[in-house]
């Protein structure tokens, strides 16, 4: 990440010198091997460093949160890996974590309580929102004025977590014009990914289910699907492919929209 002038600090090099960070940023195995998702968590480090916010990641101390493997019926693995992951974070004294993927935030801040890891979590949106209302964070419109977007609620994020209103207000706030599809909200409807989907082929069926999600989507005729989850990304940007729409409909998460809106 240097070449790109990007200052991501660990835990473990924070502690050497004595501070202790606003907040921990838990990248999730999305955001640090896909490479998709990568430019997310690229996006939202660049944001974090131009709103001056004192954070670190744990780097090659961060595990998977076990979410794939408790989805998949594997409570055993999901137990190993959680209990991993809270004796890194209590022995670094975490208190606020921040995390791009729905499903790492809803692990942690649901299920991890139970197993001793008792922490403040927050969507990245929710966070991005806060540095707003804070002046922490300016966003203009830039590239994004009267551009026409659409967004897509992750189930972790909406459903699960009620987390509705945060996405949708940093959409505005570039001056975009925000359309909503028919099943938004809590009637939105799966892109396809969850309960470890992700991780398999679908079941012989008439239609996939990130097909459908992705036709809802273009029913609004948008110029860019927003979306607030590194698995969501990717099951809609595999349904404007199977669409042919990719030259002129763009999957964008919101921490993308607004690092290329202030171009930093």
């Amino acid at each position: 990440m240097s070449q790109e002038n990007l200052t991501v600090p660990t835990m473990a090099e924070m502690m050497a010198q004595g501070k202790q960070p606003e907040v921990l940023f838990w990248v999730g195995c999305s955001g640090s091997f896909d490479d998709r998702a990568k430019k997310i968590t690229k996006a939202f480090v660049k944001i974090l460093n131009q709103a001056n916010v004192p954070f670190a990641v744990l780097g090659t101390e961060e595990s998977c949160t076990g979410d794939p493997a408790k989805r998949a019926g594997n409570e055993f693995l999901f137990q190993m890996q959680a209990m991993m992951n809270i004796e890194v974070l209590n022995g670094y004294e975490v208190k606020k974590i921040v995390t791009a993927c729905p499903h790492c935030f809803n692990t942690i801040k649901n299920e991890y309580p139970g197993l001793g890891g008792k922490y403040e979590v927050v969507h990245h949106t929710e966070f991005l929102k806060s540095l707003l209302d804070d002046g922490r964070l300016t966003i203009e419109g830039g590239q994004f004025k009267g551009k026409k977007i659409t967004f897509h609620d992750p189930c972790y994020l909406g459903r699960a977590n009620n987390v509705y209103e945060a996405p949708r207000d940093l959409i505005e706030k570039l001056d975009a014009e925000l359309v909503e599809m028919k099943r938004s909200r809590r009637n939105g409807l799966c892109c396809g990914a969850g309960g470890a989907q992700m991780f398999k082929e679908p079941e012989k069926g008439d239609k996939d289910v990130n097909v459908e999600r992705t036709e809802d989507a273009l029913e609004t005729n948008p110029e860019i699907i927003a979306a607030g989850c590194p698995f969501c990304n990717t099951m809609l940007t595999d349904g404007v492919k199977a669409k042919n729409r990719e030259a002129n409909v763009q999957v964008m998460d919101v921490a993308e929209l607004i690092a290329n809106a202030k171009d930093l």
